[in-house]
C-alpha cells in the first residue's frame, strides 16, 4: 500500500479463484485470482502478485502488483509496483511507476479544479512569451 497509509483488506479473492461479470465493492479489495468484466468501488483495489484482471475499472485508488488488461480510471493515486502491468489508458490525478512496473496505454492526468478557459488562456501567453525569450549560452558566466 501507500507508505503512508496502511489499510485494513476487508475484501479478498484468493489465487485460484476464476470470476467473470461484474463487481463492485468498497472498502479495500484485494484479488489474486483471475477476473474478467467490470470492476467499480468507492475506496482501494489491490491487484496481487497472480492476480490477472481483463476488466474496466474505476475506483478512488489502485495498487497493481499483477496483471491489468482494460482501461483504469482511479480519482486518487496509481501504483504499479516492479512486476505490476497495466495494458490499457489510465486517467488518474497521481501516478507512481516502481522500476521494472509496466504501462502500455494513454494516461491522462486529470485534477479534481478544473481551470476555466480564461486562466488556461493566460498560462498559454505566458509559456509562448517565454519560450520566445533567447537561451543563454551554455558557458555564459552569469549562469
Amino acid at each position: 500500500m501507500w507508505r503512508n497509509k496502511e489499510k485494513r483488506i476487508t475484501g479478498f479473492l484468493d489465487q485460484g479463484a476464476d470470476l467473470t461479470g461484474e463487481l463492485q465493492f468498497s472498502g479495500v479489495l484485494q484479488i489474486d485470482g483471475n477476473f474478467h468484466g467490470s470492476i467499480t468501488g468507492g475506496d482501494t483495489l489491490i491487484v496481487g502478485d497472480h492476480a490477472v484482471i481483463h476488466a474496466d475499472i474505476q475506483v478512488r485508488e489502485i495498487e497493481i502488483r499483477g496483471q491489468v488488461c482494460g482501461n483504469v480510471e482511479a480519482e486518487g493515486r496509481v501504483e504499479i509496483h516492479s512486476r505490476g502491468r497495466l495494458a490499457g489508458d489510465l486517467k488518474t490525478s497521481a501516478i507512481i511507476i516502481h522500476a521494472g512496473g509496466t504501462l502500455d496505454g494513454n494516461v491522462r492526468m486529470a485534477s479534481d479544479a478544473i481551470e476555466e478557459p480564461a486562466s488556461m488562456r493566460e498560462s498559454t501567453r505566458i509559456v509562448l512569451k517565454e519560450s520566445k525569450r533567447r537561451p543563454r549560452p551554455v558557458n555564459d558566466p552569469d549562469r
